[in-house]
């Protein structure tokens, strides 16, 4: 009877010892694992065991410091209403299907800075005051799509800043998650006296990308006729079909978009 009260906190109860086997995967693709759940010292009755995809996501932020919290985007039941007996040993392999909107979370294998997307397997175990749960990193690459809009902002001159998932729906276009990715760039010296900061929003199917640009305008002002401060931000957005994906020069669409933006406001000729 103590070891049972001693398992219900934790104590010599089952244990649980999850992995991924993709060592990178794209939105879109399933994401492949293991679960080995441990039995402990005395017999546990397994309430259920799950996996679910989870990111690290700015809640709010109310013009201060931002609130963060994990949200879960996919879900998948594995087991349930059995009992996992002392020493008992079992391995549950699974797959879940990454929604195509999942976040980038590394380019060319180097993680993505401001991005943790991972899969988290809890076990409910019944009677037990805490149960067990693991969390994994997932190293999520961008699509095709996604990595050449991101090269062709490299070779324009933008370097990337930053990247942040943002709890919140933009408008004007589709989007299926509850929150998006930012990726976040300094300007290019030709759009520096211009731009603050220009940042990307993937949003995804299986036939083609939606690209959402942000860019924020560096203030006029008056007293010197120069720039400085914080601006107007303006989005606007693209589609990037997938099939067609090598038939555009992508370096000159974002460069046409972005000079279109700052010359509508007057600043170039």
């Amino acid at each position: 009877m103590f070891q049972k009260v001693l398992a219900s906190f934790g104590s010599g109860g089952a244990r649980l010892d999850a992995r991924l086997t993709d060592r990178a995967v794209q939105p879109g693709r399933p994401l492949r694992g293991e679960v080995l759940l441990l039995g402990g010292e005395v017999d546990q009755e397994i309430n259920a065991l799950g996996i679910r995809l989870i990111a690290r996501v700015e809640l709010s932020s109310d013009g201060g410091e931002p609130e963060i919290g994990d949200l879960a985007f996919g879900d998948q039941h594995l087991a349930g209403n059995e009992v996992i007996r002392p020493g008992q040993q079992v391995r549950l392999p699974f797959e879940i299907a990454l929604p195509w909107e999942t976040p980038i979370s590394s380019v060319y294998g180097k993680p993505l800075t401001g991005i943790a997307v991972g899969v988290q397997t809890d076990l409910d175990l019944a009677g037990a005051v805490s149960d067990p749960r693991d969390v994994d990193a997932a190293s999520i690459e961008p699509l095709p799509a996604q990595k050449r809009v991101l090269d062709a902002m490299s070779r324009i001159g933008f370097t990337f800043s930053g990247a942040a998932l943002e709890k919140g729906r933009i408008h004007g276009v589709t989007q299926q998650l509850p929150f998006f990715q930012e990726i976040r760039f300094s300007p290019s010296p030709r759009f520096a006296p211009v731009f603050d900061s220009v940042a990307l929003t993937f949003l995804s199917n299986p036939t083609e990308t939606t690209v959402v640009l942000e860019v924020v305008k560096r203030v006029r002002v008056r007293k010197t006729g120069g720039f400085g401060g914080r601006g107007q931000e303006f989005l606007g957005s693209f589609k990037v079909d997938h099939a067609n994906l090598e038939r555009v020069p992508w370096e000159k669409q974002l460069e046409g978009w972005l000079h279109e933006v700052a010359k509508a406001r007057g600043i170039f000729d």
